[in-house]
């Protein structure tokens, strides 16, 4: 009751000052000093300086203040939204935040916390929690594509752990938008290997479960996934470091584009969809994974069983003759596969060898997150390889499977001489482009 006590008149306080001080900061300055027989109150006079609001609240709280409230409006009711779904397939933070989701999803429910993850730029890419928590999040945008930045939502903790690269807790109304006063957030940057700044991990609850136990949990959840980040290379270095199974290939697996799987006799392979994509995730992934984390690359937050994603490995395993191991699951066969050769090639930087297997997105119809994430991380490959390259019949083989890619066509015709014919192809096809 006491601690609940303390949180009530610290919020109150807060509120307060909020109230003192940020409604009359958006007001403009009078042009001229007022007369000295009619004083103005200093309740409502606006502060002049972030050195002023510090004498009743945290310097980084007053001078976050100082910096937004130009820019932001304290009475707006949600963050805006970013509307690139590909930030969180492409994203480094992705494979250990799957790794930790049990423990995370563990956390946030027993705690009644919501659990976001955050790119560099202060977008929300990942969240879990309990169905409340996450319904009440929802109506603030605290939800994947929401831009928590300073110059999106003003201050909060997302936006000072970003700023600062030093874990931060935002209670009340420290936050500049008036409608995130029901919320205490407490965060912790995400560094990479090379020390810079991936994302933000944050719990969020209401005020009134204000915690001290919660920012060093979140610091010890931040390690974790920095851990697994020094551990296991990025996606975009290609492959994980593991060596494959050698040997004469036992399967074919060609994923790009039109999809085929052929037996080591050369005849074809049947596959269902489903086995398809596990298939593909153990070829690009020869580490292998743990159950869980290729469960949720196969079928994200989708109620299934754990009984049917075992039976789909089963039948895979069967199909190979025995090929998946059982307790981590990876190939103990080798697989021939041209998502992977594309990867090495890029690897080499051989980008000639790349743009020839590269026949177009991995495992175009499915919608597993794993699958989704490994095709935008190889067209994202191909493609910046491409627009590396200083010769033109790179750009010109890339662009027959990207027609909507101006871009790279674009850089096709700078690099063809005045006088080469094949100008005519890369004009018509930036043409065709410029239109869609």
């Amino acid at each position: 009751m006491a601690e609940q006590g303390g949180l009530r008149q610290r919020r109150t306080v807060l509120e307060h000052e909020w109230a003192r001080w940020v409604p009359q900061s958006r007001l403009p300055r009078p042009a001229a000093p007022r007369q000295a027989s009619a004083p103005a109150s200093p309740v409502a006079s606006p502060p002049a300086s972030a050195a002023e609001l510090a004498a009743a609240l945290r310097p980084e709280v007053t001078e976050s203040w100082a910096r937004c409230l130009d820019t932001v409006d304290p009475a707006r009711e949600s963050a805006p939204q970013d509307d690139d779904r590909a930030r969180w397939a492409g994203s480094p933070l992705r494979v250990p935040v799957t790794d930790l989701a049990d423990e995370l999803h563990s956390i946030a429910e027993d705690a009644g916390f919501v659990v976001a993850v955050t790119d560099e730029s202060g977008t929300i890419l990942w969240t879990c929690g309990g169905r409340v928590m996450r319904r009440r999040a929802e109506q603030v945008n605290f939800a994947p594509g929401g831009r928590w930045d300073e110059p999106a939502m003003g201050t909060n903790a997302l936006s000072l752990a970003l700023r600062t690269g030093r874990p931060s807790t935002v209670f009340s109304a420290e936050h500049l938008v008036a409608a995130l006063h029901g919320w205490v957030c407490y965060c912790a940057p995400i560094h990479g290997p090379d020390g810079r700044v991936l994302g933000v991990l944050d719990l969020s609850t209401t005020w009134d479960r204000s915690h001290p136990l919660a920012l060093p949990t979140v610091r010890t959840l931040t390690s974790a996934i920095e851990a697994r980040l020094a551990a296991v290379p990025r996606l975009s270095t290609g492959a994980r470091s593991g060596p494959p199974p050698s040997g004469p290939p036992a399967v074919r697996l060609d994923c790009l584009g039109e999809v085929r799987v052929r037996g080591g006799a050369g005849g074809p392979l049947h596959l269902p969809p489903r086995q398809l994509e596990i298939l593909a995730l153990l070829a690009l992934e020869p580490d292998g994974f743990p159950p869980q984390r290729l469960r949720l690359s196969v079928y994200g937050d989708r109620p299934v069983s754990s009984s049917t994603f075992k039976a789909e490995v089963s039948h895979l395993r069967r199909a190979l003759g025995g090929g998946v191991a059982t307790r981590r699951y990876a190939l103990t066969v080798p697989v021939g596969c041209d998502a992977v050769e594309v990867l090495r090639a890029l690897e080499r930087g051989d980008t000639a060898e790349a743009v020839r297997r590269y026949r177009g997105p991995l495992l175009p119809q499915s919608e597993a997150p794993g699958v989704v994430a490994w095709r935008a991380q190889l067209e994202v490959g191909v493609r910046e390889a491409v627009l590396a390259s200083g010769r033109p019949e790179h750009a010109l083989r890339y662009g027959e499977r990207a027609a909507y890619d101006s871009e790279v066509h674009a850089h096709a015709l700078r690099l063809l001489g005045a006088g080469d014919v094949r100008r005519g192809i890369a004009a018509s096809r930036l043409s065709a482009a410029r239109l869609r």
